[in-house]
């Protein structure tokens, strides 16, 4: 398998992309733009301050802001002194926060004062009890006994967090701890280090810690991005956020890996993401199907100039040879945080119609196979079955998880997807064990009576569940999103429907919500299936008695 140009670890790494790349534009937000170099000379500050600070190989630092230069350059300071970094979804609330700081033994805290309105330093305060009250710079509190310093971005003054800019500046003044000693520091870090513990949660149970090393995630984004026809001439916008694998490993690591230029915002709004992708003449625009949707449907589309966008996955804003109009005609991977992002491998560009709605072959160097989740047994291909994984881009393990308990014997990963392989090896994705809907004795798949609802006009987002029926074990149901303009009848929906689905996949009960926020998600982003069950049950219970 291929591997990047450079030994295998964040140093090494910053050392090749500024060589290679120097004063070529490497992230930018709004006003605030930083080259390749400018990412080096301000991580190697900022990692010299956290040195002085006692930060070494294996601290776990948290960052906790949204995307843009400053999260790029405290990932880059943690990792290339050795110490862990430990991404926070910036949706927690103050209990999730808690949790994920106790959990991960978060010594250091790198936050920003604010994100999209919300006082981050305020929710800090809320989840760490005792922590407004501290006023020493190295804490002690029982609710996160690890925690020793906090560290802001920011002009707000308190008691209890320093200043990143003084830390960066003391990094560049400091003699004891000098460029000298940091590369010492960094010479110390093996590939083999741990690297990053993302946090991921399903729709039940609390999240999971997944360590990724060094190499690890060098190593895959670098193979991911060598099957994607990018460069250092390309400027690109996704809004994945950095703190999840896919904008972490996909994005930022792929976009930095080839010299492209990375675009951020604050938040996403179709009108101001429209100028921005003018305003940049952005190349490359990758993001969720509704940010898509939301874009093409804008009525200044019409007069933007985007002639400079030639490749993504977004419909409507890219030319029908870039991206096709049918959902199942576009390349699609299957990934997940233990496996640092996409186990398969799928081609650029509008697929072929015998690939319609298949998820590519293996990577290289990833092994799979297909198992009967009951009986273990292996199945042929053609015959869906769960999906275990191995492979050099598999995690090193759950944090607090012993590996027994964690892998098979034999080093495979259970992954709870159920898929079949065919022939040739070409994967189709069959949904998530425990999803798949049984009516009447017939199978259905959730993501396909979504991708059918996800295309008819006034439908902005759609997710399709299995609800108990006492007579057919469960009914299909679709929880829809409407669109801003219009939104059709639940009659009118089916009828549509029932023009491209066999008639026991149609939902019986569509429940339209205001808002895609109305929606149960987890904090990783993850539609809570469980919890949307019990909504839809209670809505079309709810409706039923209104009709008497």
């Amino acid at each position: 398998m291929p591997s990047p140009p450079h030994t295998l670890t964040i140093s090494n790494f910053v050392q090749s992309l500024t060589s290679r790349f120097s004063d070529h534009e490497a992230i930018v937000l709004g006003n605030d733009r930083l080259s390749y170099r400018e990412l080096d000379r301000r991580s190697g500050a900022l990692a010299r301050g956290l040195i002085a600070r006692g930060v070494g190989k294996g601290t776990h630092v948290g960052i906790l802001m949204g995307n843009g230069p400053e999260w790029v350059v405290a990932f880059l300071a943690i990792t290339r002194i050795g110490a862990v970094a430990v991404p926070l979804n910036t949706f927690f609330q103050p209990p999730e926060l808690a949790w994920v700081l106790r959990h991960a033994d978060v010594e250091v805290l790198l936050l920003a004062e604010s994100h999209l309105g919300h006082d981050l330093l305020a929710r800090l305060c809320e989840a760490v009890p005792g922590l407004s009250e501290s006023s020493v710079p190295e804490l002690a509190l029982d609710s996160v006994p690890f925690l020793r310093t906090v560290v802001r971005w920011g002009t707000r003054e308190v008691s209890w967090a320093g200043c990143a800019a003084e830390l960066e500046e003391a990094g560049v003044r400091g003699e004891r701890f000098n460029e000298h000693f940091l590369a010492a520091v960094e010479a110390a870090v093996a590939p083999s280090d741990p690297l990053v513990i993302l946090y991921t949660s399903g729709s039940t149970g609390e999240p999971k810690g997944v360590v990724h090393t060094h190499a690890a995630i060098l190593r895959h984004s670098f193979q991911l991005v060598g099957s994607r026809d990018l460069g250092p001439e390309d400027i690109v916008w996704s809004p994945m956020p950095f703190f999840w694998v896919g904008g972490l490993v996909f994005g930022l690591f792929g976009n930095l890996h080839v010299g492209a230029t990375t675009l951020c915002e604050a938040a996403f709004d179709p009108e101001a993401t429209l100028a921005l992708l003018e305003r940049e003449r952005a190349t490359v625009a990758v993001g969720w199907p509704h940010f898509g949707k939301a874009l093409a449907e804008h009525p200044s589309l019409p007069d933007r100039d985007l002639s400079a966008l030639r490749a993504g996955n977004l419909p409507g804003i890219l030319s029908e040879s870039a991206v096709s109009p049918d959902p199942e005609l576009r390349p699609n991977a299957l990934g997940m945080t233990e496996t640092a992002g996409p186990h398969t491998t799928v081609p650029e560009g509008v697929l072929p119609e015998a690939l319609r709605a298949t998820f590519g072959r293996a990577i290289p160097g990833v092994e799979h196979r297909i198992v009967d989740p009951e009986t273990g047994e292996l199945q042929p291909p053609g015959t869906p079955g769960e999906i275990h994984v191995r492979g050099y881009n598999l995690m090193q393990g759950l944090y607090k998880q012993e590996r027994e308990s964690t892998f098979l014997p034999d080093g495979f990963y259970a992954t709870g997807d159920i898929g079949s392989f065919d022939h040739e090896g070409v994967l189709r994705f069959h949904g998530r064990r425990g999803e798949m809907i049984k009516t009447a004795g017939a199978n259905v798949t959730p993501s396909e009576v979504e991708r059918a609802l996800s295309e008819l006009s006034g439908i902005q987002q759609a997710f399709v569940v299995g609800v108990p029926d006492p007579d057919r074990g469960q009914n299909v149901a679709a929880a829809v999103v409407a669109g801003p303009d219009s939104r059709p009848s639940a009659a009118e929906v089916r009828a549509q429907l029932k023009k491209s689905l066999a008639a026991y996949k149609v939902p019986r009960h569509v429940v339209f919500y205001t808002k895609l926020s109305s929606l149960p998600f987890t904090d990783s982003g993850k539609l809570d299936r469980v919890r949307l069950v019990d909504d839809l049950c209670d809505r079309i219970r709810d409706e039923a008695d209104a009709r008497g």
